[in-house]
């Protein structure tokens, strides 16, 4: 423990509110450190990062009685400052999804007809009304077909009719900040998002001949690759930069015509497996051809191919069945370990959705947050929701937050599940490859460091956020945000002060 907030058993607790988290004072650690460690504040020296542009909070969290943590201040550094946080935003919005909705809580899809179901046969459309399932993969979307065909269903005659009232429709508009509107992290909001919206192709060098094999991800019912590319003997660094790439635009608006995928370009001979992520179809489009080559695959067949539409859905419609998706507290791993955008906003817009009802703003999540907040006994100045996905230049915080947000958790009945999202330091996730040497340097150890840490970056901004287990076992909650141009090169430095803390920090006269 640092000598200098070494404290006895008798702790001195102040407790701040009632009904609220248990936060606490301790009347023996009144001096808290107040620079930088001297390896975080050399790294940001070196790679010409003002200590000015940088945000440090680090507590220590420790049991008081069961069910409840306390906790102290060990390092404060700009830490009321509210700062971008870029995808570190995510804890929030996880945080306060997992306790208001529950963990186990699960989105609906509902399908409705206007139509009968005759000798096998659905004479009639069919409606899907969505309630923003992040998660409705090929793999969910292959039970729903299951279901329908539970139903007496082998073949549909009707079209496809997308009701997305759930979410206003401003939300659903693709803006983006960086211009990159064909990227998956920019996929915007949608009801009945299908996974992600996103083509996911496939190239690799056939393991059999010279020439290159193409397989995409999730099946379309019109979709052909047109490959013209050329093997190089080159290696596979920077494959994608020879790479050109063209879905045609006259057939991706008709969702009755073959849409072409097209690649040209020199692929490294070298590559095995890799993947060229785009979205290049209208949410309509995607959608149907996605239910449609499902349905197909599941054994289901047409009278004639599905044109999909926007419609909600008529008063006079029935209910055919309602899938439900995968649990929220699946999907929160999803979030933190990969740092999914879409998913978090939607977690948000459902948090409006649930809360104050259709159709779901941005704004109204924010108050859902808000009044969350309130009830733990948080007041967080400076705050700036924009999405909650951490994916904006608007969006702010303060490290300091961030660590209440951290200890907060600890206190709730969701924080293990909360914990458990967070990506791990040479192991999983966004972290899977950050602190690899460090931790080799604990292998000889029974009970080694962890850390468990929710990454951001965006240009101009890096940030990390989470717990360290040192190696002495107690639990820091740590969150550092960098708000620079050079704001790329500070990933060293926050390696440097997980590491410390790793190391439970050096003795107070060396952390000047």
């Amino acid at each position: 423990m640092l000598h200098l907030l070494n404290r006895s058993l008798s702790v001195a607790l102040a407790i701040l509110w009632i009904g609220g988290p248990l936060f606490a004072i301790d009347a023996e650690a009144k001096e808290v450190i107040k620079t930088l460690p001297r390896s975080v504040s050399s790294s940001l020296d070196r790679n010409q990062i003002p200590i000015e542009a940088v945000s440090v909070s680090v507590i220590e969290i420790e049991p008081a009685y069961p069910g409840k943590h306390v906790s102290k201040d060990i390092l404060s550094w700009r830490a009321a400052e509210a700062m971008n946080p870029a995808s570190t935003m995510k804890i929030l919005t996880t945080l306060a999804g997992l306790d208001i909705l529950g963990p186990q809580y699960r989105w609906r899809t509902n399908i409705y007809t206007d139509g009968v179901i005759r000798q096998g046969t659905l004479k009639g459309n069919l409606y899907l009304q969505g309630t923003g399932d992040p998660k409705l993969i090929p793999e969910e979307l292959a039970k729903l077909m299951k279901s329908l065909q539970a139903l007496g269903i082998q073949k549909i005659d009707g079209n496809l009719f997308f009701d997305r009232s759930a979410y206003a429709p401003s939300v659903m508009e693709h803006n983006t900040i960086d211009g990159e509107a064909l990227r998956a992290y920019n996929v915007p909001p949608d009801p009945l998002l299908y996974a992600f919206r996103t083509l996911s192709f496939q190239l690799s060098k056939s393991r059999t001949a010279d020439f290159i094999d193409i397989s995409y991800t999730p099946a379309l019912s019109r979709l052909k690759v047109d490959n013209q590319m050329q093997l190089v003997d080159r290696a596979c660094d920077n494959w994608k930069s020879n790479i050109l790439f063209n879905l045609d635009p006259e057939a991706s608006n008709k969702t009755d015509q073959l849409v072409v995928a097209q690649f040209s370009g020199a692929f490294p001979n070298t590559c095995r497996d890799v993947n060229y992520n785009v979205v290049a179809l209208d949410a309509n489009t995607f959608l149907t051809q996605g239910f449609a080559a499902a349905w197909e695959l599941s054994g289901g067949t047409w009278r004639n191919p599905p044109v999909g539409k926007n419609g909600n859905v008529p008063l006079a419609a029935r209910l055919l069945l309602q899938f439900e998706g995968i649990n929220l507290a699946d999907d929160v791993l999803d979030i933190n370990k990969y740092s999914n955008n879409v998913m978090a906003r939607q977690v948000l817009l459902t948090l409006a959705l649930e809360k104050m009802g259709k159709p779901a703003t941005t704004s109204n999540g924010e108050l859902v947050i808000q009044s969350w907040l309130k009830q733990n006994g948080l007041d967080f100045p400076g705050l700036v929701i924009e999405n909650g996905s951490g994916l904006s230049r608007n969006e702010a915080i303060s490290t300091e937050q961030m660590n209440q947000l951290l200890f907060t958790a600890r206190n709730l009945p969701v924080g293990n599940i909360f914990y458990n999202s967070l990506p791990i330091a040479g192991t999983d996730g966004t972290m899977k490859n950050r602190l690899m040497a460090q931790l080799r340097k604990f292998l000889h150890l029974k009970k080694k460091p962890e850390v468990r840490m929710k990454t951001g970056s965006l240009v101009d901004v890096r940030a990390i956020s989470g717990y360290v287990i040192s190696k002495s076992g107690k639990m820091y909650a740590v969150s550092s945000f960098i708000n620079h141009p050079n704001a790329w090169r500070g990933l060293e430095a926050h390696d440097q002060l997980l590491s410390w803390l790793m190391e439970d920090g050096p003795e107070p006269k060396h952390a000047r």
